[in-house]
C-alpha cells in the first residue's frame, strides 16, 4: 500500500514537471535569482541629480540609493533619442544592428530582447509606463501602459507594483519590472514647481542665462524631483514587502534633456546616462564604477545575473556583473554614438548626421555634413530668427538669439546651436562640459588622429562608413 502511494506521488510530480516545465523551473530558480526593478526617467541630464553634482535639483532618494549602492560615472547611450535608446536598453544591441538610428523607428524583425532571455528562466517580465519600442514580437513584454502624459502616474505605478509583488510571492516566481516614467519629458506638468525659485538657480556654463531658461528649469526640475519621489516610494514598497534584499534595483536617467546641447546630439550631456544600482549584500555600498559602460551592456548583465547563457553573438554589449560586485572589470576602451537628424519633427528631410567616439578622458565628434546646418524642433525657431523670421520668445534657444548684448562665450553658444565644424575634440578631464574644441591644437594632434582612426574603422565595420549616405537611406 505504501509503495503504491509513493508510486502515485512520483507519477503526480512527473506529470507536473512534464506538462508544466516552467513551474518546476520557477520553483527551482526563484530562491536563487533576484527580482529586478529598473526605474527609467525620460530626457534627464545626468548632472541634474545631486549625486552627479547638482546643487539645485532635489533628488534625495536617488542620492541615498547611490550611498547604499553603486554609481556609474561613465555610462553612455549610442543615440540620444527615446526610441533608439530604449531599444538599445532592452535588446543589448546597438541601433546600427537593430536598424533604429532614426527616431521613432522600429527594430529589425530578427531583434531579440530581455523577455526572450528571462521568460525561459521562469521570470515574469513587465514594462510599465512608456514603451516606445517595437515591433511587439521583438519586445514581448507584459505591458502595463499608463494614460495621459499630463497626469502624475506615480500612484498608478505603486499600485500596479504592489500587485506584481503580491502575485510573485503567491507563485514563488521572480520578476523583472521596468517602470518607464515620463518625468523629465515635456510638457513638464508633474511635480511641485513651488519647490524651486527661478532666480536662485545655478545656470551651467553650457547654457546662456535667460528668464526663459530659468522658467523652463523650474518645470524641468520639478519633474525630476517627482521621479525621485517614485524611486523612494518603490524602494519603500519593496522593503515593506520584504523583497528589498532579494532585488537588484536600478535607476537610470535615460538620455539628456530636450534643452539645447543634449538630446538630439552626440555631446556628453546627450549621450551620458546617470546610472545607479543597489542590491543588498551583493553590491558594495557607496561605491563608484569608473569604467566605460554602454547602455547595450545592461541587458546582457541582467541575463547573466538571472542565470542565462546567451549565445556568443546575441548581444553587442557585455555583462558587467563582476563590476557590480566591486571587482575590477574593463569592458570597453571606447564607446561610440550616433545622431541621425532626419525624420525628426521640424524638417524630416534635414541631413546632418553626427558620429562620436568617447573614452574616459576625451570625446571626438564627427560632423560629415558640417557645411550645412543642424536643427530639431526645439531649435528651428532660433534658426528662423537668425534668418530674419521666426517668433519672439518662442523657446529657450530663441531667447538666446534675441539677447541684445552677448559675451564672446554667448556668441559661441548661439553659433553652436546650428553650426558645427567637421571634427570636435574635447578633453573631458579639463573640460567636462565640452566647451573648448581642441581639435586644431598642436598638442592634441596625436590623440585626435588616434581617435579619428578608430572611429572610422568602427563606422566601416558597422556599414556606416558614409553617414550622409546612411542618413539619406533612412528618410521617409
Amino acid at each position: 500500500m505504501i509503495q503504491h502511494s509513493i508510486l502515485l506521488l512520483k507519477v503526480f510530480f512527473f506529470a507536473i514537471i512534464f506538462l508544466h516545465p516552467e513551474r518546476s523551473l520557477v520553483a527551482e530558480n526563484s530562491e536563487k535569482r533576484p527580482n529586478i526593478v529598473f526605474l527609467l526617467a525620460d530626457d534627464v541630464n545626468a548632472d541634474t541629480w545631486g549625486v552627479y553634482g547638482s546643487k539645485d535639483c532635489k533628488t534625495p532618494n536617488i542620492d541615498q540609493l547611490a550611498k547604499d549602492g553603486m554609481r556609474f560615472d561613465h555610462a553612455y547611450a549610442s543615440t540620444a533619442m527615446c526610441a533608439p535608446f530604449r531599444q538599445e536598453l532592452y535588446s543589448g544591441r546597438t541601433p546600427w544592428r537593430t536598424g533604429t538610428l532614426a527616431n521613432h523607428s522600429k527594430s529589425k524583425k530578427t531583434t531579440k530582447s530581455l523577455p526572450h532571455y528571462l521568460k525561459p528562466l521562469g521570470y515574469r517580465v513587465l514594462l510599465m509606463g512608456k514603451s516606445h519600442v517595437g515591433p511587439k514580437p521583438c519586445y514581448p513584454f507584459e505591458l502595463i501602459p499608463h494614460g495621459d502624459k499630463k497626469k502624475d502616474h506615480n500612484p498608478f505605478y505603486l499600485k500596479e507594483t504592489q500587485k506584481i509583488i503580491s502575485d510573485s510571492k503567491k507563485k514563488n516566481q521572480p520578476f523583472c519590472l521596468f517602470i518607464a516614467s515620463n518625468d523629465g519629458h515635456g510638457p513638464y506638468t508633474t511635480g511641485d514647481q513651488k519647490a524651486y525659485e527661478a532666480n536662485n538657480l545655478t545656470i551651467p556654463p553650457y547654457w546662456i542665462d535667460t528668464p526663459n531658461l530659468r522658467r523652463g528649469l523650474v518645470k524641468y526640475y520639478a519633474e525630476i524631483t517627482n521621479f525621485d519621489k517614485l524611486v523612494g516610494d518603490v524602494r519603500s514598497l519593496l522593503v515593506s514587502e520584504k523583497q528589498w534584499n532579494n532585488t537588484l534595483f536600478i535607476v537610470c536617467s535615460e538620455q539628456g534633456t530636450s534643452l539645447p546641447f543634449a538630446k538630439w546630439t552626440c555631446y556628453r550631456n546627450g549621450l551620458r546616462s546617470a546610472l545607479i544600482a543597489s542590491w543588498p549584500q551583493n553590491i558594495p555600498s557607496n561605491s563608484v564604477a569608473n569604467e566605460l559602460i554602454s547602455i547595450s551592456d545592461i541587458t546582457p548583465t541582467l541575463v547573466d545575473i538571472a542565470g542565462g547563457k546567451p549565445k556568443k553573438n546575441d548581444f553587442d554589449g557585455k555583462s558587467f556583473s563582476q563590476m557590480l560586485k566591486g571587482e575590477k572589470e574593463k569592458l570597453h576602451n571606447h564607446v561610440f554614438g550616433a545622431f541621425t537628424n532626419c525624420n525628426i519633427l521640424g524638417s524630416r528631410k534635414r541631413i546632418f548626421p553626427i558620429r562620436v567616439i568617447r573614452t574616459k578622458t576625451h570625446s571626438l565628434l564627427y560632423n560629415p555634413n558640417h557645411q550645412l546646418q543642424t536643427s530639431n524642433i526645439t531649435l528651428d525657431n532660433a534658426l528662423g530668427l537668425l534668418a530674419g523670421k521666426g517668433d519672439a520668445d518662442y523657446s529657450v534657444a530663441s531667447s538666446w538669439v534675441q539677447l541684445p548684448q552677448k559675451t564672446p562665450m554667448d556668441k559661441e553658444i548661439v553659433q553652436r546651436l546650428h553650426h558645427r565644424p567637421k571634427y570636435e575634440l574635447y578633453n573631458l578631464k579639463q573640460d567636462p562640459h565640452e566647451l573648448e574644441n581642441i581639435y586644431s591644437h598642436e598638442e592634441s594632434r596625436a590623440i585626435a588622429n588616434q581617435l579619428k582612426k578608430r572611429l572610422h574603422e568602427k563606422l566601416n565595420e558597422l556599414g556606416d562608413a558614409n553617414p550622409v549616405k546612411t542618413e539619406i537611406s533612412l528618410v521617409h
